[in-house]
C-alpha cells in the first residue's frame, strides 16, 4: 500500500499527528497561571496564534489566543483540573485541525472531531485525536481510482471514491494545493493516513487534516438562489432560505428550537447534514441520534444516520470546546461540499458558544462589552455565517454550505447581543413565539417578527421552474395574516360580531391559514414533512375558501352563515393527504369549494372551483 504519510500529504510523519506541520526541535516552555480554560505560558519562542499546544503531563490541547514575546496565552479545550504553574508545555507547530476522511458519516463526535462512540460516558482529558485513535488508524477503506495513471489532474478533482462510507458517495480528492500528472495509484484496501495516490511528485493520503479556523478554498461563489426545501410548511411558503445561505432561529425555553431544527435535519432536502450540538443538554443529543437512526431516508434508501455527521460537545463537556466545535463542523460541511454535495450545518446553539467566549474574555481581563461579551462578538458571529456559500468548487462542480443557527436569548429577550448582531448576518430570520407555542402552535415561527431576505429572488426561480404562482400566493399569506392579527386585537375590544362581513372573512381566512397550512405535526407520518408541491396545493386551496368567502358575504350572504359552515374538511387536509399527494389536495379542496358554495347558497361561476 506504499509508505505512510502524514495527512497534509508529506511523507514522514511520526506516530503522533501533533507532528504534522511542525519543526524537527520543538520548544517548550512552563505553566504561569490558571484560570479555568485560560493557561498562561512562558517560555515558547517561534510560537504562532492558534497554533496548538500540549499541556501538562496529560498533554491536553489549547490553542494560543495571545502572544507576547515568549510568553503566550492559550485557550484549553479539555478539562484544566490537575495543572499548576511550571508544568510542562510544549508546541506541536500545527493549528487545531480535523482528520476529514471516510467514516464521518453516520458517526458522533465532540467539538474537537473526536470520536465518542467508543468512548466513555464522560469526556475525560486523555482522550486522542482521530489521527491518534488506533479504531481510527487502522480502519481498512476501499478506493476505487476515478482517474488513470499519466492523466492530468488539478486541484480539488475527484480522484476516486470509497465504497461503503455512508449512503453518500465518499470521494477522494485532490488537496487544493497539488495538481499535475498522476503518477501512481493505490491497489487495495488502505488505511486513513495511507497514500492513495501520487500527484505532481506529492502523495496525497485517503484521510487529510485540515485547520478547523481556515475555511476550504473554492472556485467561484455563485449568486444565483436555488430553494433549499425543509419539509416546514411555514419555512418553504413565508421565510424561504437559499441553499448556501444562512439563518437564525431564536427563541426563549419551550418555544420549540431543539424540535424544528430536527425536524430540518430529518427532512430537508440537502445531501449531507451536519448536527451540532454546542452547549446543549446531553439528553437532545440522544433525541437527535435516536430519531436519526430510525428513520428511513427517501433518498438514499438507507438510514438518515447514514448521511449525517454529528458533533456533540453539551453541557457537561469543557466549554471551550464549544468555541471549536462550531468550526469544526463547518469544516467538515465544507469537506463534503468540495465533493459536489449541498450540506447543511445546524449549530444548537450559538448562544452557548457566545457564551463560552464571554467567560473566556472575562478571565483574560478584555474590556467588556454589551451585557459582559467580547467587543468582537460581531466579527465571531460574521466570520461564522460567512463560511455559507453557494460555490463552484475547484473541481468544477456546484455545491453549497448552508448554515442555520439557534440563539437562545435569556428570558426571550430579542434585544440582547447575540440575537441582535446575528441578524444583521443572517439571510432569513425564524423567530419562535412564546405565545404560538402555548397554544400547541407548531413549529411556533412568528410571521411577525420573522423574514426572509431571498424571498424576491426565490419566487423569480419558482416562476422559472414551473410554479410562477408562488410568489403571488406567499404575499397573498403574508398579507391575509397580517390584516387577521389587527382585526384580532380590534375584535377584542369591540367583538367580532361588531365587525363589516369582509373584515370577519379575514378573520376566518388568518385561522384556515394558521391551522390548515402553518400548523404542523412533527409526529405524524402525513404532516410531519411535507413536500413543496404539496405545500403550495395546501396554501392555494385556503386562499381559494378564502376568496369564496369574500365572495359570498360581497353577494349578500351573512357573515354568520358562512362562518357556521364547516371548514374541518380544509383543516384535516394537510393530514389527511400524503405527505407528497399535492393532486389529492387539489382535488379534495375543489370538492368542498363546491359543497360550500352549495349550502351557503353562493350560485358561484365555474372560474372560482380553486384550480390554480
Amino acid at each position: 500500500m506504499g509508505r505512510r504519510v502524514d495527512p497534509g500529504g508529506r511523507p514522514g510523519a511520526g506516530k503522533r499527528s501533533d507532528t504534522a506541520g511542525g519543526s524537527s526541535a520543538r520548544d517548550s516552555g512552563t505553566i504561569t497561571r490558571v484560570s479555568g480554560p485560560l493557561v498562561e505560558v512562558t517560555g515558547l519562542s517561534g510560537l504562532s496564534m492558534l497554533e496548538v499546544v500540549a499541556v501538562g503531563p496529560e498533554r491536553i490541547s489549547a490553542q494560543a489566543v495571545s502572544i507576547n514575546g515568549t510568553d503566550a496565552t492559550l485557550q484549553a479545550y479539555e478539562y484544566t483540573g490537575g495543572l499548576k504553574t511550571g508544568d510542562a508545555v510544549e508546541r506541536t507547530g500545527r493549528q487545531l485541525s480535523g482528520l476529514l476522511g471516510p467514516g464521518l458519516l453516520g458517526t458522533v463526535f465532540d467539538g474537537l472531531l473526536r470520536p465518542l462512540s467508543s468512548a466513555s460516558l464522560w469526556l475525560t482529558q486523555d482522550r486522542m485525536s482521530s489521527a491518534e485513535d488506533p479504531s481510527v488508524l487502522s480502519a481498512s477503506w476501499g478506493f476505487t481510482p476515478s482517474v488513470s495513471v499519466g492523466d492530468t489532474v488539478r486541484p480539488g478533482q475527484v480522484l476516486g471514491t470509497v465504497p461503503e462510507a455512508g449512503t453518500v458517495e465518499f470521494r477522494v480528492l485532490a488537496p487544493p494545493h497539488i495538481g499535475g500528472e498522476v503518477q501512481w495509484l493505490a491497489n487495495g484496501p488502505v488505511h486513513p493516513l495511507d497514500p492513495v495516490a501520487r500527484v505532481g511528485g506529492l502523495e496525497i493520503p485517503l484521510a487529510q487534516q485540515w485547520p478547523v479556523h481556515r475555511p476550504r478554498p473554492f472556485g467561484e461563489r455563485l449568486t444565483d438562489t436555488v430553494p433549499l426545501q425543509t419539509g416546514q410548511r411555514v419555512l418553504d411558503l413565508i421565510f424561504p432560505l437559499p441553499r448556501g445561505s444562512a439563518a437564525a432561529v431564536p427563541g426563549g425555553f419551550g418555544t420549540g428550537k431543539t424540535l424544528t431544527l430536527q425536524q430540518i435535519a430529518k427532512w430537508s432536502d440537502a445531501d449531507v447534514i451536519v448536527y451540532v450540538g454546542c452547549g446543549e443538554r446531553g439528553n437532545e443529543m440522544a433525541d437527535v441520534l435516536d430519531g436519526l437512526s430510525g428513520l428511513d431516508d427517501p433518498r438514499t434508501g438507507g438510514k438518515l444516520i447514514d448521511r449525517t455527521v454529528i458533533i456533540a460537545n453539551t453541557s457537561n463537556m469543557p466549554m471551550m470546546a464549544r468555541e471549536a466545535s462550531i468550526a469544526t463542523g463547518v469544516t467538515v460541511a465544507e469537506f463534503f461540499r468540495d465533493m459536489g454535495y449541498d450540506a447543511v450545518v445546524i449549530a444548537d446553539s450559538t448562544s452557548r458558544w457566545a457564551e463560552a467566549l464571554r467567560e473566556f474574555a472575562n478571565r483574560n481581563g478584555d474590556l467588556p462589552a454589551e451585557e459582559g461579551y467580547p467587543a468582537s462578538l460581531a466579527s465571531e458571529l460574521a466570520a461564522f455565517y460567512e463560511r455559507a456559500a453557494r460555490v463552484r468548487t475547484l473541481g468544477g462542480a456546484t455545491a453549497s454550505v448552508t448554515v442555520i443557527g439557534a440563539v437562545s436569548p435569556p428570558g426571550g429577550d430579542m434585544s440582547e447581543p447575540v440575537t441582535t448582531d446575528t441578524q444583521r448576518f443572517v439571510r432569513s430570520l425564524w423567530v419562535l413565539d412564546r405565545d404560538l407555542a402555548y397554544s400547541r402552535h407548531y413549529p411556533a415561527v412568528s410571521w411577525r417578527g420573522s423574514f426572509s431576505r431571498d424571498a424576491e429572488s426565490l419566487g423569480r426561480w419558482f416562476s422559472a421552474h414551473g410554479d410562477p404562482l408562488w410568489a403571488q400566493r406567499r404575499a397573498s399569506a403574508s398579507l391575509l395574516l397580517s390584516e387577521a392579527d389587527r382585526l384580532t386585537a380590534l375584535a377584542e375590544i369591540i367583538g367580532a360580531a361588531s365587525l363589516p362581513g369582509h373584515e370577519r372573512m379575514v378573520l376566518l381566512g388568518g385561522r384556515l391559514v394558521r391551522d390548515g397550512v402553518l400548523l404542523q405535526n412533527a409526529l405524524s407520518p402525513n404532516d410531519g414533512y411535507s413536500s413543496a408541491e404539496k405545500g403550495s396545493a395546501l396554501l392555494q386551496t385556503v386562499l381559494d375558501v378564502v376568496d369564496v368567502c369574500q365572495s359570498l358575504v360581497a353577494r349578500g350572504v351573512p357573515p354568520a352563515d358562512v362562518e357556521r359552515f364547516d371548514f374541518t374538511p380544509v383543516l384535516r387536509l394537510r393530514e389527511d393527504t400524503g405527505p407528497t399527494d399535492a393532486d389529492g389536495v387539489l382535488e379534495r379542496g375543489r370538492e368542498f369549494l363546491r359543497q360550500l358554495q352549495q349550502v351557503a347558497g353562493g350560485g358561484l361561476t365555474e372560474g372560482n372551483d380553486g384550480d390554480q
